[in-house]
C-alpha cells in the first residue's frame, strides 16, 4: 500500500485474516499488507483509516502489485449508507487506551472499533463520518459561554476540519440515516448556555435536512455526560424532535447507557472498546428498523 509519509495509522483486512492496524510514519510511503497470496482466486482488501489525523493530512496513494496480478472489479458496495456526525466518542479517542488517565494519543484512538464502524458492518452498510476529538454545536470543550466560531456547524460543510478553501460535495454520499453525537463538549466544564446550545442544535439539524431531505435523522445522547448535564441535553433533545416531527421532518432520538466502568474506561474516561460494542448493541435495532421500513 502506498500512502503519503506521516499518514498514520490504518486498518487493514485482506481476505478474511484477522484485521491489523499499520502505521506510516514520517519515513514510510509504502507498507506490505500482504505477500505470498494464492493466485488461483481474487482477493479482497479492505483499507480504513482509523484515527483523526485531520493535522497530518493523511493520503492514501493506492497499491503496488506483484508479478503479473492486476486489479479487479471491486465487489458490490454494501447495501446501506449511514452517515455519523460526533465528536470524540465517535471518532474513537482512547478506545484503545488500558487508562482511564491517559490523554489523548494517536496511538489508541481506532475507529474500526468505535460503535460507528461496528454498526454499519452489522449493517451492510456503508460509513461515512464526520468527527472531531473536543468539538461541539455551538461551544467546543472548555470554550466560551458565548460559543466558539470553529464548531461543528461551522466545518460540518468543508472537506478538512481547519480548511475554509474547499466545500464538501454533500451529493458525493446521500445517507439513509444521519446519526448525530453532539452535546458532550457543549455541556462540559459548567460554563455553558443551555438555550444557546438548544438554537444552534436546531439550526444544524435542520441544515441537515436541507442537504440531505432523503435522511433520517437520530439525535443522540452519548454515555459520558452525567448528572444535571445529561437530564438538560435530554430534556433540549425531546423538545427539539417533537418540532422537527411536528414539521413533518424525519428526525428520532436516542438515548445511550451511561457508562458506569463496567467494562472499563478508555483514555480521558472516554469509552473503552467493549463499552463502544454495547453502544452498538444498543443503536442496532433503531438503525435496522429506519433502514428497511
Amino acid at each position: 500500500m502506498k500512502a503519503k509519509p506521516g499518514s498514520g495509522y490504518f486498518v487493514v483486512a485482506v481476505d478474511n485474516l484477522p484485521v491489523r492496524k499499520i502505521y506510516f510514519s514520517p519515513a514510510d510511503s509504502v507498507i506490505t499488507l500482504a505477500s505470498g497470496l494464492p493466485t488461483a482466486l481474487p482477493h479482497t482488501v479492505r483499507v480504513y483509516l482509523c484515527y483523526e489525523g485531520y493535522a497530518k493530512r493523511p493520503e492514501f496513494r493506492g497499491f503496488i502489485l506483484e508479478g503479473d496480478t492486476k486489479l479487479v472489479a471491486p465487489p458490490k458496495r454494501p447495501k446501506h449508507r449511514i452517515e455519523f456526525v460526533g465528536n470524540s466518542i465517535t471518532c474513537g479517542y482512547g478506545n484503545e487506551s488500558l487508562n482511564r488517565k491517559c490523554g489523548f494519543a494517536d496511538s489508541t484512538e481506532n475507529h474500526y472499533l468505535t460503535y460507528a464502524s461496528l454498526l454499519c458492518r452489522m449493517l451492510d452498510a456503508e460509513e461515512h463520518c464526520t468527527a472531531r476529538s473536543g468539538i461541539g454545536v455551538y461551544r467546543n470543550y472548555n470554550g466560551k459561554r458565548g460559543g466558539d466560531a470553529d464548531t461543528m456547524s461551522k466545518w460540518y460543510d468543508y472537506t478538512c476540519f481547519d480548511d475554509a478553501s474547499q466545500l464538501w460535495d454533500h451529493s458525493k454520499f446521500r445517507p439513509e440515516v444521519i446519526c448525530v453525537n453532539l452535546g458532550t463538549n457543549d455541556l462540559s466544564t459548567k460554563n455553558h448556555d443551555i438555550n444557546l446550545y438548544k438554537k444552534a442544535y436546531r439550526k444544524f439539524i435542520l441544515h441537515l435536512h436541507e442537504v440531505q431531505p432523503q435522511a433520517k435523522i437520530v439525535m443522540l445522547t452519548g454515555p459520558m455526560l452525567w448528572g444535571e448535564y445529561l437530564k438538560e441535553q435530554i430534556r433540549v433533545l425531546d423538545e427539539l424532535q417533537k418540532e422537527f416531527t411536528e414539521q413533518g421532518l424525519a428526525t428520532y432520538r436516542f438515548d445511550m447507557t451511561l457508562q458506569d466502568g463496567t467494562f472499563g474506561y478508555g483514555g480521558s474516561w472516554h469509552p473503552s472498546a467493549r463499552q463502544h460494542e454495547i453502544m452498538a448493541g444498543e443503536l442496532l435495532p433503531l438503525l435496522s428498523r429506519l433502514l428497511n421500513e
